[in-house]
């Protein structure tokens, strides 16, 4: 049916065309893509926002800008769209996982663990498009900003899924250039002296802990480079910049060729970080989903 001639009650539609004005900015290319006017678009937008009693877009002549109530229906529109799809494809594939499935991972873990890894699940499951966005900004995944998100450390509460995929312990390294000029340290209170690099992650001051005789306790670094990820932090370590202090799993290979060398074991508390995939669980979660934590988990174990 063409899409001038849907109903207006349609509220898949509605949905549909606000998620398509959402991603492209404007009526105009909206309507392209949807068989519509630019002033059919509007109107349309006039009634969802009528129905619902709330602005959802604010126009102006240079830009589109998503009101937070737009927010918040875009992110029901994107879940029940894709619970749409789901449904649709289960019935038309007896079940067989197809799709588009979303996954947000860390940039070292993701590349290091995960990516490796999807060649063998696309084989596996001709029917899915894998699209993975390494970032180590977390994303909504209840919003609907990806279907699956790879977790480091404690989750906050939430409604959402979790499954665990493994472990990971942290260790301070640098470089053999590094520590043959500042020398190597042999108490964390030496590390004073040193040039610590850090992630920039908001919180109330960088410290790393430690273990000692009388206990566990943190000690307040300081350096003069910062990173928002460990992958970077790791090649600064590399190139001879100072200290850093990241996950073992990404800088194993470093450690193994004498590229790194682990500083302050003796002190190191041993703190493990377990790792999760994340999702919406429920009995409408996708069966893209589901294979997909199942795979990662098996694949991951140990």
């Amino acid at each position: 049916m063409n899409a001038k001639m849907r109903h207006s009650s349609d509220r898949a539609w509605s949905m549909e065309l606000f998620a398509t004005v959402a991603a492209t900015g404007s009526f105009s290319a909206a309507g392209r893509m949807m068989d519509l006017t630019p002033s059919a678009v509007a109107r349309a937008i006039d009634r969802i926002e009528e129905r619902l009693g709330a602005r959802l877009l604010i126009r102006t002549t240079r830009a589109l800008t998503l009101t937070a109530e737009g927010q918040a229906y875009l992110q029901a529109a994107r879940r029940i769209l894709a619970d749409l799809d789901d449904s649709e494809a289960a019935i038309a594939d007896q079940g067989a996982p197809r799709g588009r499935l979303r996954v947000s991972a860390g940039l070292s873990h993701g590349r290091l663990a995960i990516v490796p890894l999807l060649g063998e699940f696309v084989a596996l499951h001709p029917g899915i498009l894998v699209d993975i966005n390494l970032t180590d900004k977390v994303v909504d995944i209840a919003g609907g900003q990806a279907d699956v998100g790879i977790r480091f450390g404690p989750l906050p509460d939430s409604l959402l899924m979790a499954r665990k995929l493994g472990e990971s312990r942290r260790v301070i390294v640098a470089s053999p250039d590094y520590l043959a000029r500042c020398g190597n340290p042999q108490l964390p209170e030496d590390l004073l002296q040193h040039n610590c690099l850090n992630f920039n992650f908001r919180r109330a001051e960088p410290v790393w802990p430690f273990r000692g005789p009388g206990g566990d306790y943190a000690l307040a670094v300081n350096g003069n480079m910062e990173a928002n990820n460990g992958e970077s932090l790791s090649q600064l370590a590399l190139s001879g910049v100072g200290l850093a202090r990241v996950g073992a799993f990404s800088v194993e290979a470093d450690i193994a060729a004498g590229r790194l060398v682990p500083v302050l074991e003796t002190f190191n508390p041993g703190d493990i970080e377990a790792v999760h995939a994340v999702f919406v669980g429920g009995a409408n979660t996708p069966t893209r989903v589901r294979v997909f934590v199942d795979f990662l988990a098996e694949r991951l174990a140990g």
